[in-house]
């Protein structure tokens, strides 16, 4: 997320491109410690929680007008609540098996 902007080339939207980056970085640094860690213990939330910030973010801060960034905080979004569901899902078979 934190590239989009320069993807895009929508640098000038002060807006959504500060959103792109802060969120972006804060779901790299979510990942890196859940990364960083033995043991589960709810960390796993972070990016999710992190995600669905993101995924509200182009209604929340109004830039939502067709812009190439906000489709992109809609797709990052529901991939990263994907991972992390399925990240559960495999928690959950283990703990089965």
């Amino acid at each position: 997320m934190f590239l989009t902007p320069f993807v895009f080339g929508e640098t000038g939207q002060t807006v959504a491109a500060s959103t792109a980056y802060v969120l972006g970085v804060l779901i790299a640094l979510g990942g890196l410690l859940n990364a960083a860690t033995r043991q589960t213990g709810g960390l796993e939330l972070i990016p999710a929680v992190l995600a669905v910030i993101l995924f509200v973010s182009p209604w929340a801060f109004g830039f939502i007008a067709g812009t190439g960034l906000a489709w992109a905080a809609w797709i990052i979004a529901i991939l990263i609540v994907l991972m992390v569901g399925s990240l559960f899902a495999m928690q959950n078979r283990r703990a089965i098996a």
